[in-house]
């Protein structure tokens, strides 16, 4: 397992548009990914999931993979979270 903690650099957090993108590339990978924040689990590939957790710029979130391409998974999603990758 990988996992990365993270503090949300997205200028308007993770709203519907980015949040999309994310699920989007969540989903094109093989392993098991989840999302972290305030205790509260979630599956990477969930949209209302990943809405439910209310993450805005600022936010700290840990992104976790479990699976044969867990690294590429953790490090591509951490980078979008922080700004570094876009999609849109």
């Amino acid at each position: 397992m990988v996992s990365k903690q993270i503090t949300v650099a997205l200028e308007y957090g993770l709203h519907s548009k980015p949040a999309h993108y994310f699920v989007e590339k969540a989903s094109s990978f093989v392993s098991d990914i989840h999302v972290v924040r305030h205790n509260k689990i979630i599956d990477a590939k969930s949209y209302l999931g990943l809405l439910s957790l209310g993450i805005s710029n600022g936010s700290v979130v840990t992104v976790k993979a479990e699976g044969s391409d867990e690294k590429e998974a953790v490090e591509w999603l951490t980078r979008f979270l922080k700004g570094e990758e876009v999609l849109y």
